[in-house]
């Protein structure tokens, strides 16, 4: 794993991004993995080590969470914002075309790109998330934001497996690596979790309504899969009904007793999308760039 940079602007001024990079940096094949609101690129260590072997594999984390900058404006906390974030970033990389990983947040920010006309996403997988987020959802999710405080790491622990209950299934050493790299020290000593607490504001302006962008999910062309918690408040099942009557070809694969979102770190999940992503690779490489 190789650790690397990029600038990007904001209303503030200029922030730094933090991505992480596996596999070989020469390989035109490049996928990008985005997290969720309140989670950070090291969620993706196991999944980015599989991929690693036929991908150059980039994993992000969105400003004011991980290693990126906090924000001097908590209103920049934005999807224009992240939008913009990831477009430098994958100029930052020099790819003509990447494929897209993106769970919760990151997919929404998949579909964002993915929309645009000469877009350089060529497939999107869409973790937990579609174009359509009801209300309620969005005030369960920023209703847990803000400035958490705990005394240690089996605090924190206890805390994101009461949390996270759609990670149920991950072993104890996969806990323990998301508390590794899911805190930071705070001015009292204590521990916090690894984002800006002020992603918080805008999280519950924007929880006053729907998410609804089904314009946006009507523009995308490139080859889709979308998991679905079967017990998820993000991603009901209606709207992925919705989903499959608008795009035919749109392959969904359903995870029973999962809520928001999949760790996507057992192997049953990462065998998923890698053989998803070998069983498409036809329709997006050459002859020549087949694995």
């Amino acid at each position: 794993m190789r650790r690397g940079n990029i600038l990007s602007l904001d209303s503030g001024g200029f922030h730094r991004l933090h991505y992480q990079e596996w596999g070989s940096a020469s390989n035109e094949r490049v996928l990008i993995c985005v997290h969720g609101m309140a989670r950070n690129s090291r969620d993706f260590d196991e999944l980015a080590l599989a991929l690693s072997r036929n991908y150059r594999v980039i994993c992000p984390d969105l400003p004011g969470r991980g290693e990126s900058d906090w924000l001097a404006n908590p209103k920049d906390y934005s999807l224009v914002q992240y939008v913009q974030d990831m477009v430098a970033l994958i100029a930052r990389v020099d790819a003509a075309r990447v494929d897209w990983i993106g769970t919760s947040l990151g997919g929404l920010i998949g579909i964002c790109l993915a929309a645009q006309p000469n877009t350089p996403i060529r497939r999107l997988v869409l973790n937990d998330i579609g174009p359509f987020i009801p209300q309620t959802a969005l005030q369960r999710i920023a209703g847990y934001l803000g400035d958490h405080r705990f005394d240690d790491e089996n605090a924190m622990e206890s805390w994101l497996r009461d949390l996270y209950t759609a990670f149920a299934g991950i072993s104890d050493r996969q806990w323990q690596h998301l508390v590794t790299h899911g805190q930071r020290v705070c001015e009292d000593g204590r521990l916090g979790l690894h984002y800006d607490p002020a992603i918080a504001i805008n999280a519950a302006e924007n929880a006053q309504a729907d998410v609804d962008i089904w314009s946006l999910w009507e523009q995308v062309a490139c080859p889709q899969l979308l998991l679905h918690g079967r017990d998820s408040d993000v991603l009901r099942t209606d709207t992925v009904e919705q989903m499959q009557a608008r795009k035919q070809d749109l392959q969904i694969h359903s995870l029973e007793g999962i809520g928001h979102a999949p760790a996507l770190m057992s192997k049953d999940q990462i065998a998923l999308l890698v053989e998803w992503l070998r069983a498409t690779q036809s329709q997006v490489f050459t002859d020549k760039e087949e694995l």
